[in-house]
């Protein structure tokens, strides 16, 4: 068995490590935008090059002739690299371009949910540049009376494409004045020629993601993440800055209906994808929801793992990934093949000191502790290792640390307690899976629907 892993980060080093405890004791072939010394431990061969050089990466395909590739990040999967392998008869665990508009283009997914009755959206519209006639002024002003009169000045502005996670503002934290969220609108126009603007929603944000071939669906633990640069949620937003887990795979602030409406929506999409594509969504269905004041909306769909929540996800898989991905291109996914431990998860991302800016530290010798607990893992993201051995900061996320536990608590403890022994010009989110945090959210929760 030959799995080609499109992929780097931490991600990509947690999608390793899943794949190497199968029984099918699979090779792996990994082609990385840059080295990454946790998937190279584990891989067979691991190719650098641009991963959005798609000629370049169906070469290395072509040599190598996998069973099957798992591509990780968005970019090349809503690029069409699955479409392109698939030319190669080499099957994905990612969906198509068509179906991975799901993830980037905001507008489709409201669009979808729309006509097939599935009842998750904000109230939005989406604004084109056709509907102007060339007429920027006209468009400005119909936007402004949207954001004014429907959504009462409390909005969010959505870029229609890819950015990078910067595509999205939010009245109250990035917009001031409704004048603000117009222009950055008629920006988005300009660039990508489609806005969707919708009610800004106020709740508690949780990830439930799911294994997907076409309309079998099983789902995987729900996760939060914590997107804000510092303690107490403060500071600009990052690709996230830590996660947790329960071990009954809900969340402390979450209620048995909420799940379920949840997991309800991702089916209802997966079978809603089906119908308007006409071909089956294979892959992983990544939901960002919002338990609100009346139940549960969707915020956004991603087509892949989320990082950090594959950190949190993956080490709690019992089953053959394997068997899970073969099942996914086949259509034979069921329930019966996946299986999840009954732990919590801790995840803490390490990042340099100045992360998001993260100038000052590029280059400089980071060093882990050396003896890893059984409960315990830590999944190499933006580092790179020289000859020596050393390890060296990038400017991004350095290495996600995941404590595994019965409870909350004690999986908070040991990722706390290896987090400390990390040395270097490095910070991390102490809070994160603390109670004082987890129980400001079941208190914001408890009042929005007294």
């Amino acid at each position: 068995m030959r799995v080609l892993l499109i992929s780097s980060s931490a991600r990509g080093h947690a999608i390793a490590d899943a794949l190497t405890r199968s029984s099918q004791t699979p090779e792996i072939i990994s082609v990385c935008p840059q080295a990454n010394p946790g998937i190279k431990a584990l891989a067979a061969q691991q190719h650098v090059t641009n991963i959005m050089d798609f000629p370049s990466v169906l070469r290395i395909a072509a040599e190598v002739k996998p069973d099957f590739a798992i591509i990780g990040p968005d970019d090349p999967i809503a690029g069409g690299l699955a479409d392109e392998l698939l030319k190669l008869d080499i099957p994905s665990v990612a969906p198509l371009k068509s179906l991975a508009q799901v993830e980037s283009s905001k507008g489709f997914t409201r669009n979808l949910l729309a006509s097939h009755a599935i009842d998750a959206s904000p109230h939005f519209r989406i604004f084109t540049r056709e509907q102007s006639g060339g007429d920027l002024d006209a468009l400005r002003k119909e936007i402004h009376r949207f954001i004014e009169d429907d959504l009462h000045a409390s909005y969010v502005v959505k870029y229609d494409a890819l950015k990078g996670g910067k595509g999205v503002k939010v009245s109250g934290d990035h917009l001031e004045a409704v004048a603000d969220g117009v222009e950055y609108a008629i920006e988005c126009l300009e660039e990508c020629g489609r806005v969707v603007i919708e009610e800004k929603l106020i709740g508690v944000e949780f990830s439930l993601l799911s294994f997907v071939s076409g309309d079998r669906v099983v789902d995987m633990p729900i996760v939060q993440d914590h997107k804000r640069a510092f303690e107490g949620d403060t500071g600009p937003n990052t690709g996230g800055m830590g996660t947790y887990t329960d071990a009954n795979h809900s969340l402390p602030f979450l209620t048995p209906n909420d799940v379920a409406r949840a997991k309800e929506i991702n089916r209802l999409t997966a079978h809603a994808l089906l119908k308007e594509c006409g071909t089956p969504y294979r892959g992983i269905l990544y939901g960002g929801f919002i338990a609100v004041k009346d139940g549960i909306r969707l915020i956004e769909y991603n087509a892949r793992f989320g990082d950090p929540e594959a950190l949190n996800i993956l080490p709690l898989l019992e089953s053959d990934f394997v068997a899970i991905c073969l099942a996914i291109i086949d259509g034979t996914l069921n329930e019966s093949l996946v299986s999840f431990a009954k732990k919590a998860t801790v995840c803490k991302y390490i990042t340099p000191k100045s992360y998001p800016d993260a100038k000052n530290e590029k280059g400089q010798v980071v060093t882990f502790p050396k003896d890893i607990p059984e409960n315990a893992r830590i999944f190499y993201g933006d580092v790179s290792q020289a000859d020596d051995g050393t390890l060296h900061l990038g400017g991004s996320r350095t290495a996600g640390i995941v404590g595994i536990a019965d409870t909350i608590a004690k999986a908070e403890r040991i990722a706390e307690e290896l987090c400390a022994k990390v040395e270097g010009p490095v910070r991390h989110r102490k809070d994160i899976g603390t109670a004082k945090l987890i129980e400001r959210r079941i208190e914001m929760l408890r009042k929005l629907r007294e």
